[in-house]
């Protein structure tokens, strides 16, 4: 007969520190319960746990040997979804919420890191040599990583930062891009009627030539190495036309519909040259030289376009930067003690770069106490499946050996 979720508790340490982490809703900036309950487990368990001014979470179990170098865990506090009651349940092999999201994003690396802790606090006692270990719990990490910015970077004395975010067990990602983005105007500069001056070569429709100039820009990935997509761009939206009438009137009569494209398409104008058409692109890269390769390219079709229609159109493109990249480092030490500690666990990891955002973007942009500049990695600790939705589960299993896995890696690194 399987086990219940509260067997498996009692008989699981982190499944159960996990367990109770879910339980407690915490949207982002309304973290407060699950910070006490983290608190009063440090005070529980001998734990050096503190909050700092804006509610992050800083744990230090302190060295034994101070010929070794300290390491430091990382995970978010905050979930998606909002305030309501959690309610979990066991399906399977996989631990469930009823109605809304889980919170195993990322509460699989809070329960890690705290059962971490509580061990190497207990191991310390009795001779356990290694160079410390430190972990930061932030706020808000979904909506605007406002946590993480708010970190006191130079009070932490480590160098290596493992950032316990990933969804795949055995995952270590070493990079991860940058998020910009290319604002492309295009302009007739003279425009009329589409009946008495379709004649008039010098009036150029700024909607087909948009079409013309983006028909020359590069769409997906457009860089790639052994670690997946490093660089890529992808179009956003085209707005060009004679739109105005159809948005106009969908904001006065408040119509609200999945399908705004055909509704504006409907009372389009068709009767005019249009002298207006823009365009915008998302650019993700975890190479700044690859993304400033793929900018120039952009830029020069451009400036081609504006060579072709001299006097008679033009284009712009500008770029905005929101995200800088993770970009791969030359120190490898903490891809082969990850690589090592899988073997132990009885896994094989996997070593790649990700395309999107996480926290490690701006450790990797900072210094630590010593001025030394971190170096993050984003480890994956547990399955978990259809984050952010209603849907989202864990593997419980994969919880276990994503914990022997962080336990494996600490001491190998420390070996």
């Amino acid at each position: 007969m399987a086990a219940s979720l509260e067997e498996l508790r009692k008989e699981n340490e982190v499944l159960d520190i996990f367990c109770n982490l879910v339980s407690i809703p915490s949207p982002s900036l309304k973290e407060e319960k699950v910070i006490e309950w983290i608190l009063d487990f440090c005070n529980q368990n001998g734990i050096d746990g503190k909050k700092d001014a804006y509610g992050n979470i800083y744990i230090h179990v302190h060295a034994t040997d101070s010929k070794k170098e300290p390491i430091m865990l990382s995970s978010h506090m905050d979930v998606v979804g909002d305030d309501s009651p959690v309610n979990i349940y066991l399906d399977g092999d996989f631990i469930k919420a009823e109605g809304r999201t889980l919170g195993a994003d990322d509460k699989v690396g809070v329960a890690c890191a705290l059962m971490l802790a509580k061990e190497l606090v207990e191991r310390s006692r009795s001779g356990f040599s290694h160079g410390g270990l430190e972990i930061t719990f932030t706020r808000d990490e979904e909506t605007g990583m406002s946590g993480v910015e708010h970190v006191e970077f130079d009070k932490i004395q480590s160098k290596y930062i493992l950032v316990c975010d990933a969804d795949k067990l055995g995952q270590l990602q070493i990079s991860g891009a940058s998020y910009t983005n290319a604002k492309i105007t295009v302009k007739g500069l003279i425009g009329g009627h589409s009946g008495i001056d379709i004649g008039d070569k010098t009036r150029l429709n700024a909607a087909k030539l948009i079409a013309e100039l983006l028909a020359e820009f590069p769409q997906g990935a457009y860089y790639t190495d052994e670690t997946g997509v490093i660089t890529s761009c992808n179009l956003g939206a085209i707005v060009a036309g004679g739109v105005q009438n159809s948005v106009a009137s969908i904001v006065e009569k408040g119509i609200k519909t999945n399908d705004y494209i055909t509704e504006i398409m409907k009372k389009t104008s068709t009767n005019i040259i249009n002298t207006l058409g823009m365009a915008s692109y998302s650019i993700r890269s975890a190479s700044v030289q690859k993304e400033e390769e793929l900018k120039n390219l952009m830029q020069s079709i451009v400036d081609r376009f504006n060579e072709k229609y001299q006097g008679l159109a033009e284009a712009q493109i500008e770029f905005e930067v929101h995200l800088l990249p993770f970009e791969k480092a030359d120190d490898d030490r903490i891809e082969i003690a990850h690589t090592k500690a899988c073997e132990i666990a009885g896994i094989k990891n996997k070593i790649e770069s990700f395309h999107a955002g996480a926290e490690t973007h701006i450790y990797c942009h900072n210094k630590n106490a010593k001025g030394e500049t971190f170096m993050p990695s984003l480890l994956g600790l547990a399955d978990v499946y259809n984050m952010h939705s209603a849907n989202e589960m864990v593997d419980y299993k994969t919880l276990l050996t994503g914990y022997q896995v962080i336990k494996n890696t600490f001491e190998v690194f420390n070996s």
